[in-house]
């Protein structure tokens, strides 16, 4: 039986891979600052158990990203309990993001995790992770840690079509990501358009995307959440626009199963674009320090 602990780390990943982050940018929509400020309710069986919030900054050549989420309630005795924050930046080159530092601190009632990896062009440089793996995982390789993208980065890309509307090719990719401690690949295909209504914020349509979840590396393969994960899941993720831009970011994720359905979707999503002079550095956000509250 795996550890709260590492479940925490898992599922609380996958919230902020699925939502601390921007999926969409064109190369000529950074010319300016770009906003996102959001907050997001879990739910599981339609019970609310948990909450995140997310925030993205984008300047001409910079961008940075932080995310906090908590985790409990009815999902301590079946999935996860813990805490988490994160925070990655980098540059952009040639429209596309470059992460160049991903950091994660998350917090349960028997373990502590830190991760701070220093990126160069996909391949990791530098890594501090503890707790030390253990010998009952799946081995992580130095190949495993070439040509990833940390989590938060992982939906950053940039948009292959131009014109009106959400482009299905979205959907379509396969996001190699790596954590610090593990290495799995999610990959996405094209599912239907939508439409949602945040409380504060956005309304209108959306591009939703199928996700299948595939472990590789650092992982125990027989844990409930693994497997909860992978076999035969039914996953999906809603992407929404950014006003004014050819930007899109998550706004929300379910993960479908015969007991009850996970649901993170957003409450308050707000975002903007102005822009900013010539040669002038984003205004990026301070990555997130201490415990989440």
């Amino acid at each position: 039986m795996m550890s709260r602990s590492r479940t925490a780390q898992i599922t609380i990943f996958a919230a902020g891979s699925a939502f601390a982050l921007i999926t969409a940018i064109a190369g000529d929509s950074a010319q300016g600052e770009g906003n996102l400020d959001a907050s997001y309710t879990i739910s599981f069986a339609r019970i609310p158990v948990g909450e995140m919030t997310a925030t993205a900054v984008f300047g001409q050549n910079e961008f940075a990203m932080s995310a906090r989420a908590r985790a409990g309630g009815a999902l301590k005795a079946v999935l996860v309990d813990g805490e988490a924050s994160f925070s990655t930046q980098g540059t952009i080159k040639d429209g596309h993001p470059v992460p160049t530092t991903f950091t994660s601190k998350i917090v349960s009632n028997t373990e502590t995790s830190d991760v701070r990896m220093v990126l160069d062009e996909g391949n990791v440089k530098e890594l501090a992770a503890t707790p030390p793996p253990s010998s009952d995982r799946v081995p992580v390789t130095n190949s495993n840690r070439q040509r990833i993208v940390d989590p938060l980065t992982a939906l950053l890309f940039s948009a292959a079509t131009a014109g009106e509307g959400l482009p299905q090719e979205a959907c379509r990719r396969t996001l190699p990501i790596f954590d610090g401690h593990q290495r799995y690949d999610l990959k996405l295909a094209f599912n239907r358009m939508d439409k949602v209504t945040a409380e504060k914020g956005y309304g209108g349509p959306v591009v939703v995307c199928s996700v299948s979840y595939e472990p590789i590396s650092g992982h125990r393969a027989n844990i409930p959440l693994v497997k909860y994960l992978s076999e035969g899941r039914e996953i999906q993720i809603a992407l929404a626009p950014i006003t004014g831009t050819r930007l899109l970011a998550p706004f929300r994720l379910s993960i479908m199963s015969t007991l009850a359905n996970l649901m993170i979707e957003a409450n308050r999503f707000e975002t903007n674009m102005a822009p900013g002079p010539a040669g002038a550095p984003p205004n990026v956000a301070p990555a997130p320090t201490g415990s989440p509250p």
